[in-house]
């Protein structure tokens, strides 16, 4: 009887320890997923059963996700963490994109030019070896 208790706890562990595993950080209630990890790593059937009650998602996520007015899809969390630099204008926007493009080709130029640089030491090698066989 004990030995199947034991498998029972033991099974119980691994589906929790996987299952916080493989969910997601916003996901998680109550503790952030590195604590709820700790928990049932450590306490393998308290910190399991514990999971289960208060630290498991809901099994809709995205019923409890937040709206953005009325598009009809969920906001995430990434998005909408303070601080992430959004233009204020489209003049910002656009002017921070065109500083892209200049230095997009700029580092394409540079490639190119080193490119042909080697090209040429490479062609130079060859005539010089060339010369010296014949």
């Amino acid at each position: 009887m004990d030995g199947v208790l034991g498998l029972v706890v033991l099974g119980l562990w691994i589906f929790c320890l996987l299952d916080v595993i493989s969910t997601d950080e916003y996901a998680c209630r109550n503790l952030s997923k590195i604590w709820w990890l700790i928990l049932v790593l450590f306490f393998p059937l308290i910190g399991s059963i514990a999971w289960l009650v208060a630290g498991r998602p809901e099994a809709n996520p995205t019923a409890s996700m937040p709206y953005k007015g009325n598009q009809g899809h969920p906001s995430f969390p990434e998005y909408d963490r303070p601080g992430r630099a959004v233009a204020a204008n489209p003049e910002d926007d656009e002017a921070f994109l065109r500083g892209l493009r200049e230095r997009a080709e700029e580092q394409r130029r540079t490639y190119r030019e080193k490119q042909r640089e080697i090209t040429e030491r490479q062609r130079r090698e060859l005539e010089e070896g060339d010369s010296t066989a014949g």
